[in-house]
């Protein structure tokens, strides 16, 4: 691995890059020979734009040599996008054999404004199947594995931009958030991960899980770093009818600042206690003292609702899939098997939605249609839909007393490969702490907090604020960057293992 290049900072790179001290196309070639490197025992990219990327870093250098300038601070960085977003020319599955090969004929919005902004894409990273997942596993395509133990999950449904982060193939990545699935990975990897506030980056062109609670966000593995990402691919969008048009919050000052002196801080109660891993707690609970001594002022808050978000999610976000999911019928795009014409329209949509969704897809759109059906409509969608308003005002109340909401992003660590899998409970208990904040549409994101001392492995602490309040978010995960050291937590992830060597690679 050329470590001069791999292991700097994203914005570190663009400021080389810019003043003429390296080139794009060299910076890209390291991480494309990285990614050919470790990809075999990581299993982090769905697919590899690898020609495209060096066009257009060449393209970049071309604009340094001219003495022009560079459309941004990340102009030349390369970055890696996850697999639900659309980028013309490649395929874009969501990880899905239903979408197998299909190639898109246009760019969603982020892609756009990241090739707008000079920004380098690698490649598609992988996730779970339709990001119905919080450990990578429903692939249709196989796992990813954690660069931190390799026989370990890195989290989802975003695990291979995470995992990406954490093997140092890219130093940028673009996930998406239902659930957590931002947050989750990036604290199971010792990376940086935020979901925006719902709206504030456009959803025009991401394949659809949930609509009411989806949303893009940027991955890094320093809170700079993700805050420049951040920059560049928010903001108003008339394509999406739920865009916020309003200015996007100043994250890059805010996480320049790292100050949270005077800021009242509010750990929530209901996160924490039965059920979370010693090291957990014991990781968040030094964070919380450090944020303490920096000046803040630290304050517990109530929010009762919380403790029903995880039956509430359970019931909106299957509805809503199950409802986007209809689309992909064998008629129109995606998978056709039993077109022969010996069977019914209803029989090759029934065989086709069989042979291309997941048992774990399966299990979601049954259960969505169900809570959707005449008679249980009241019943279950309805009901959750009330108390997704209770969580709201749970939230509400409790920034009329603080700036921010902190807790534990997952209750564990990173588990074992397989474990969770013939359970479906205990996977879904994984997204404890990050689903009020989805159901609320507001900010929050997951910054390392160091590891864990029972199994050596990346704890995160979640920062929760209001609607538009994102810069708050980046101020509390900057300081805490700053006061636990954790800017280069991925430093300390093990060797591994080199495709044809028999060597291993930092």
């Amino acid at each position: 691995m050329n470590r001069d290049i791999c292991t700097a900072t994203a914005l570190e790179l663009g400021r080389r890059i810019r003043t003429g001290e390296l080139t794009s196309v060299e910076t890209t070639r390291a991480f494309l020979d990285r990614i050919e490197a470790v990809e075999p025992a990581v299993h982090a990219f769905l697919s590899v734009d690898g020609e495209r990327a060096l066009a257009q870093a060449a393209a970049i250098d071309a604009l340094v040599a001219a003495g022009d300038p560079l459309p941004s601070p990340l102009a030349g960085v390369p970055v890696a996008v996850k697999d639900l977003l659309c980028y013309e020319g490649l395929p874009t599955t969501a990880a899905s054999r239903m979408l197998e090969g299909w190639v898109p004929p246009y760019n969603s919005t982020v892609v756009q404004r990241l090739l707008d902004a000079g920004l380098v894409i690698l490649g598609k990273t992988n996730l779970d199947e339709f990001a119905t997942g919080s450990s990578t596993e429903s692939s249709a395509f196989g796992p990813t594995h954690n660069p931190w133990d390799l026989d370990r999950v890195p989290g989802g449904s975003g695990g291979g931009s995470a995992a990406a982060l954490a093997a140092f193939e890219t130093p940028l990545a673009i996930g998406t958030d239902t659930g957590g699935s931002i947050r989750q990975p990036a604290s199971m990897t010792g990376t940086v991960g935020v979901k925006p506030t719902y709206g504030a980056v456009s959803r025009f062109g991401i394949i659809a899980m949930a609509s009411s609670l989806d949303q893009a966000g940027p991955c890094a593995r320093t809170v700079a770093d993700a805050a420049a990402l951040h920059a560049v691919i928010a903001g108003h969008d008339p394509a999406d009818s739920t865009s916020l048009d309003e200015p996007v919050p100043d994250v890059v000052a805010a996480a320049d600042s790292a100050d949270v002196a005077g800021m009242r801080i509010g750990v929530v109660a209901q996160l924490g206690g039965e059920g979370y891993a010693a090291g957990v707690e014991q990781r968040f609970g030094e964070s919380v003292e450090l944020l303490r001594a920096a000046g803040a002022e630290i304050v517990e808050v109530s929010c009762p609702h919380f403790t029903q978000a995880l039956a509430t999610y359970y019931l909106i976000m299957p509805s809503e899939l199950s409802s986007n999911l209809a689309r992909y019928d064998a008629m129109r795009y995606g998978l056709r098997v039993g077109d022969d014409g010996t069977n019914s329209a209803e029989a090759v949509m029934r065989l086709s939605r069989g042979a291309g969704f997941g048992a774990e897809l399966k299990r979601r759109i049954i259960l969505g249609t169900y809570a959707l059906s005449a008679g249980y409509y009241d019943a279950y969608y309805g009901s959750a839909q009330k108390m997704r308003t209770l969580i709201a005002r749970d939230f509400a109340a409790a920034f009329e007393q603080v700036d921010v909401l902190v807790s534990p992003v997952a209750p564990t660590t990173a588990f074992k490969l397989g474990e969770r899998v013939g359970d479906p409970l205990a996977m879904y208990a994984g997204d404890l702490c990050t689903l009020p904040a989805n159901l609320a549409g507001v900010a929050a994101g997951s910054f390392p907090a160091g590891l864990a001392p029972e199994d050596g492995l990346p704890v995160g602490f979640q920062v929760m604020a209001p609607v538009l309040g994102d810069d708050r978010v980046y101020r509390v995960g900057a300081a805490l960057e700053g006061l636990a050291g954790t800017a280069d937590l991925c430093g300390q992830v093990p060797d591994l293992p080199v495709e044809g060597s028999g060597e291993a690679a930092k």
